[in-house]
């Protein structure tokens, strides 16, 4: 069982264990959800991919995948 200290500023230290356990990293958010049956479970709240959409903006050209290939194969070939 991992243990940890309540500060006066309400604060604590996650142990060890616990961090590993669930690939935690500085930074990283936590979510505490009351159980009906008083439980407090603690989860990473890790970025969703959906709150990804659209931070690169529209792209600024469209390629087919034959020019994508094209392209890669005049950029390797030998003189």
């Amino acid at each position: 069982m991992a243990a940890s200290t309540l500060t006066r500023k309400g604060q604590t230290t996650i142990p060890l264990k616990v961090r590993s356990h669930l690939k935690l990293r500085p930074g990283d958010k936590i979510e505490f959800v009351i159980q009906p049956d008083g439980k407090v479970v603690m989860t990473p709240k890790n970025i969703d991919i959906r709150e990804l959409a659209g931070i690169l903006g529209p792209a600024r050209r469209h390629l087919t995948i034959e020019q994508m290939d094209e392209a890669v194969r005049k950029r390797f070939r030998r003189p």
